[in-house]
């Protein structure tokens, strides 16, 4: 077993729990990682035999499309759909971050963390 990552997917969207963040939208960061044995991938060294990251990335940012009011419903609809296409992946761990939330004060980033 081993894991595949990839941080820092950076993408401009229109999510939020707030009318005039779906209006104004902000920046997103993701990180994926991804827990699965690919012992033969690297044996054999062929990328049908593991993860594929642009695969990934195009799964994610598909999602970051689709408006959703919380962090929460982004992070189970990433791991949902990478679970739809690689099915036989032991583990995904997925961090959602919001830049500068309307949190009414000084905030870098809000984030969750989900794991499926």
């Amino acid at each position: 077993m081993g894991t595949i990552t990839l941080e820092g997917l950076e993408f401009f969207a229109y999510h939020g729990y707030y009318p005039e963040e779906q209006r104004i939208g902000n920046k997103y960061a993701l990180d994926i990682i991804i827990t699965t044995d690919f012992y033969k991938a690297a044996q054999e060294d062929k990328l049908s035999e593991t993860v594929n990251y642009e695969t990934i990335y195009q799964i994610v940012s598909k999602v970051m499309t689709e408006p959703a009011k919380l962090l929460e419903h982004i992070g189970f609809t990433v791991i949902e759909r990478i679970r739809e296409h690689y099915p036989v992946v032991a583990n995904i761990t997925v961090k959602v971050s919001k830049f500068n939330p309307p949190v009414g004060g000084v905030c870098t980033r809000a984030m969750i963390t989900m794991e499926g």
